[in-house]
């Protein structure tokens, strides 16, 4: 981590931060976390926090939630909150999936996030693409009727792949005939120009669960 960083680690994490190695067994307590009752959002990969802090900005009514193993990254978008003055964001730092499954309530969650995840661009390795039927079906569970999940990717296999895992769970729909047209409100980041620079588009799509 850079000066920074790590000055704001020490300064934020206590307050914004939790290990999820380290968390109590059962749901997290997410109400007194952040010091009152609201819809609860998961964005998985926060990367270096560019979109995460300006969609937190955007949205005061939401009790956000990022996880992410990258620590820097970490203490970057608490730099990003601090700077922006945010009161709605709280951080995690490790397995998704372990979060998900031992620290998500069924049916707690209002959306779920997922922006331009590793595409792991080899075929070989594929399989290490976190959007999986089995993922998929974890996070599905964990919506409220009603709740979304939005992804996007600018690699187009992983879009055809994320199309073809999310059409095959039952407890999701699709809200467009496919692709969702570029929500205005997701921040046009670094990474996304690049990929455009490059010539490579970006796909949403935007699932949303049905009650079951």
């Amino acid at each position: 981590m850079t000066v920074g960083q790590a000055k704001a680690w020490e300064r934020r994490w206590p307050d914004l931060g939790r290990q999820v190695q380290d968390l109590p067994d059962g749901p997290l307590d997410v109400d007194s976390w952040f010091g009152r009752s609201a819809p609860l959002l998961l964005e998985i990969g926060s990367g270096m926090g560019e979109t995460t802090a300006r969609l937190a900005e955007a949205a005061p009514e939401v009790n956000y939630l990022a996880v992410e193993v990258y620590q820097p990254g970490l203490a970057q978008l608490m730099l990003r909150a601090e700077a922006l003055g945010l009161t709605n964001l709280r951080l995690l730092r490790g397995d998704a999936v372990v979060l998900l499954t031992e620290h998500i309530a069924p049916g707690s969650l209002s959306a779920v996030r997922i922006y331009f995840p590793d595409p792991w661009p080899k075929k070989k390795h594929h399989k290490r693409r976190l959007v999986q039927p089995e993922f998929i079906a974890l996070v599905a569970s964990r919506l409220a009727p009603g709740g979304t999940v939005h992804l996007a990717t600018d690699w187009e296999n992983y879009a055809e792949q994320m199309l073809d895992v999310l059409s095959g769970e039952p407890l999701l729909r699709n809200r467009h005939a496919d692709w969702a047209p570029r929500p205005d409100w997701r921040p046009v980041t670094k990474f996304e120009s690049r990929a455009r620079e490059e010539g490579r588009i970006s796909r949403d799509l935007i699932f949303e669960r049905v009650p079951g």
